[in-house]
Formats: C-alpha cells, sequence, structure tokens
C-alpha cells in the first residue's frame, strides 16, 4: 500500500478518539452519570478505523452493542455520542437509545443493535435497495465472533452471496463471546474460511494492524462499488478490557493472555511505526493526543451540561399518528 503521512495521522488519531472515548465513557459510568450497561471497543480500535476510513457518508454501517467506535468511526461526533451514553437529548439518538441503540442515518449509522448477529441480515437488506437503485453504495455490517454460529450469520451471507450485493461482513473475533472462548464453540477457528461455503471471497487480517485492516478492506470496498459482491472479512482482535464495565474480565481469561494483548496494542503498535519510518514525529503525535483529550473532554462536559428528553415525547416517533407537538412529531 503507497505510503500518505495525512491517511496515517488520520488512521491514528481515529484509534485514539475511539481510545480516549472508551475511557472517558468508563470513568463516567463508574461516577454514575451513564445508565444501563456499556461495553467498552478498546484494544479493537483498529478494525473501525481501518473499515471505515475507506467508507462515504451515504454508505451504511450496522454495529453491535459494543458500537461506540463504529458510531465514532463513521463520523459520528463525540459529542453525540457520549451525549446519547447518557440519556441526554442532544445524544446522536435524543437519549432513547442509550449505549447499545446508537443512531445517525445523517451520516449511515444505522444503528448499534443489542441482538446479537442482528446487523447481518440488515446490513444484506441495505445492500439489496442500493443493488435494486443501482447506486454505488456499500453497506457494511459489524458482528462479533459469538455471531457466526447464529442463524442471521448464515441467512445474511447466503443471501448477500446469491444476490450479489454490495455488502461487507466484517467479524471482529475478539476470541470470546462473552466468557465462552471461541475455541470451545466452534472446531472452524478461522471465520474468514467460511466464505468458501458460500461463494464469496474470505479474508483473514490482523485486527490489531489498522494498515492490514485497511488494505483488506479497500479491497472488499472496491469489489463492492464494482458490482462484484460481498466480501467477508475477519479481524484477529482482543479486547483488553471486561466484555462490560463491572466485568474484570480475569474469570474466564489468563492472565498472561490478557497482558500479551495488551502488548500488541494496535495504537501503540501504529504509533512506534510512524516513528521509525519517520512519517511523524513524536512532537506531531503529541500534538494529536492534546487534540483528542481536548475533544473527549469537551464531549464529556457537553453531554454532562445537556438538557434531558422531555417526558412528554417519549412515544415520538413510535406512532405514525403522534400528535405531541414539536418539529420531529
Amino acid at each position: 500500500m503507497k505510503a500518505d503521512k495525512e491517511l496515517y495521522l488520520a488512521l491514528y488519531r481515529k484509534m485514539l478518539e475511539i481510545r480516549r472515548f472508551e475511557e472517558a465513557a468508563a470513568e463516567s459510568f463508574q461516577q454514575g452519570l451513564i445508565p444501563g450497561f456499556i461495553h467498552l471497543y478498546i484494544g479493537e480500535e483498529a478494525v473501525a478505523t481501518g473499515v471505515c476510513a475507506h467508507l462515504r457518508q451515504d454508505d451504511v454501517v450496522f454495529s453491535s452493542h459494543r458500537g461506540h467506535g463504529h458510531a465514532l468511526a463513521k463520523g459520528v461526533s463525540a459529542r453525540e455520542t457520549m451525549a446519547e451514553l447518557f440519556g441526554r437529548k442532544t445524544g446522536c439518538s435524543r437519549g432513547r437509545g442509550g449505549s447499545m441503540h446508537l443512531f445517525a442515518p445523517e451520516v449511515g449509522l444505522l444503528g448499534s443493535n443489542g441482538i446479537v448477529g442482528a446487523g447481518i441480515p440488515l446490513a444484506a437488506g441495505a445492500g439489496y435497495t442500493f443493488k435494486m437503485l443501482r447506486q454505488d453504495r456499500v453497506s457494511v455490517a459489524f458482528f462479533g465472533d459469538g455471531a457466526v454460529n447464529n442463524w442471521a450469520f448464515h441467512e445474511g451471507i447466503n443471501l448477500a452471496s446469491v444476490w450479489g450485493l454490495p455488502v461487507i461482513f466484517v467479524c471482529e473475533n475478539n476470541l470470546y463471546a462473552t466468557q465462552m472462548p471461541f475455541a470451545k464453540a466452534t472446531k472452524v477457528q478461522d471465520v474468514y474460511k467460511r466464505a468458501a461455503c458460500y461463494g464469496l471471497p474470505g479474508v483473514g487480517v490482523d485486527g490489531n494492524d489498522v494498515l492490514a485492516v485497511y488494505e483488506a478492506a479497500g479491497e472488499a470496498v472496491r469489489r463492492a462499488r464494482a458490482g462484484e459482491g460481498p466480501t467477508l472479512i475477519e479481524c484477529k482482535t482482543y479486547r483488553t478490557v471486561g466484555h462490560y464495565v463491572g466485568d474484570p474480565g480475569t474469570g474466564y481469561r489468563p492472565r498472561e493472555e490478557i497482558e500479551k494483548w495488551k502488548a500488541r496494542c494496535p495504537i501503540e503498535r501504529f504509533r512506534q511505526k510512524l516513528l521509525a519510518e519517520s512519517w511523524a514525529s513524536a512532537e506531531e503525535l503529541e500534538q494529536v493526543e492534546k487534540q483528542v483529550r481536548a475533544l473527549i473532554d469537551d464531549a464529556v462536559e457537553f453531554a454532562r451540561n445537556s438538557p434531558w428528553p422531555d417526558p412528554k415525547e417519549a412515544l415520538m416517533n413510535v406512532y405514525a399518528d403522534y400528535v405531541g407537538g414539536g418539529a420531529d412529531a
């Protein structure tokens, strides 16, 4: 892949933004400022960053319960994403969705989803729409290894392949479905090999290498836009935190395994590459760090100071004939 300093710095910045956002979200949750549960993307930042770097605003993404990183990578602002976690009216879903139901169609995020694998057939449906309308738009489904033994995986990928749909299926294989090791859930340890059963390309990459993800996603997007059909990309990665905030993640995973993957941090690995190959100086990367921290501090402050949704609007967008007033009615 041809080296490009502007691209490299953009990839680094986006990964860092996701990491700092998640750290701030965890701290806010522990302070009681965020209701419900939150599932962090720490350790997996290279996947969303590398894939979404190729997408246009009119391309669409379907996310999972671990979707903050996908939202930020697709273009939802840190302010809107954080405010949604806080349940505030200024959030991307107007405070109705929370952590697991982020929705911003104006930038192509058609929803994160708490149902395992549910985004796979939805992405196929979007791809079907694009093909019928003869548009060169792309649909992307992000899902974890826990989804690949689900009916949705089979049906969504099979239909996309049969109909030659412009869909990219991205499996973020972090080796555990909640507390179930992937090795105990299936005999086929490489998800990308399943693509052969459905007649579409399957690509396995190091999900902690943002350039490897970027390159694989670039070819998949090219194929989709050219009408050559879907691609399955498996990104081997790892969440270095628990399944959700509050889960220490150590009862079912060896500490040595966690430490090994922490040492393969996608952000630090890329930082070292940028420095070693003189694509950026330490001063430039420190400046990026300062800018990102300011961005996230601003997002938290914005969320804390944003208003709560009006209870009178609770049924807005639920029924077609809602008469509660307001521009959104």
